[in-house]
């Protein structure tokens, strides 16, 4: 079975944007960068909830033509081509070839999605969506890349009211001097 393996930035103080929303804090060097590709050269899916699908569908379509970073020149062909799905419950259609799954069968949906063959699924950022395939124990690996900054509030990174976990440490990995990403599986 795919597995469903989530990837998010958040500062020490657990959020994963600022007050305002921004997200212009997490620094990607050429470790932290490495690290993000090996785990989407695992998945052959995208996923994502509709908060972060609104902005990754906003920039990544046109990146490697709109900027000069060499990251979104890589990464926008790669974005274009992969198949991705948005967890919503409000979104009736997405772009991009985008899958919506919703409603209240949403357990059920995400587990006929990891049941199919391919490689695993990666969901990028957003709480709402992290808590939910939580809830359900539908996420196999959490890898939170955890940035020297204090963002003083913004989204936290799971949900408020997300019931009680216990997770298990995997592995623990300093990236670029500065960033530590924590690789955990879900154990209750």
């Amino acid at each position: 079975m795919r597995k469903i393996i989530y990837w998010v930035h958040v500062s020490v103080d657990g959020y994963i944007n600022g007050p305002k929303g921004e997200f212009d804090w997490p620094e990607l060097g050429p470790e932290l960068e490495a690290y993000s590709w090996a785990l989407n050269d695992r998945a052959d899916t995208l996923l994502y909830g509709r908060e972060v699908w609104t902005l990754m569908s906003s920039y990544w379509p046109t990146a490697d033509e709109i900027s000069d970073d060499a990251h979104a020149k890589r990464y926008a062909p790669v974005w274009r081509e992969m198949p991705k799905a948005v967890l919503s419950r409000t979104l009736e259609s997405a772009d991009w070839g985008a899958r919506v799954i919703g409603g209240d069968n949403l357990a059920d949906e995400i587990t006929a999605l990891k049941q199919q063959p391919g490689k695993d699924i990666l969901l990028t950022g957003g709480a709402g969506a992290a808590g939910a395939l939580t809830e359900f124990g539908l996420i196999d690996e959490y890898h939170i890349a955890v940035h020297p900054v204090v963002l003083g509030g913004g989204t936290p990174a799971f949900a408020p009211g997300t019931d009680r976990r216990t997770f298990r440490l995997v592995d623990a990995q300093t990236c670029d001097a500065r960033t530590v990403v924590h690789h955990y599986e879900l154990t209750s």
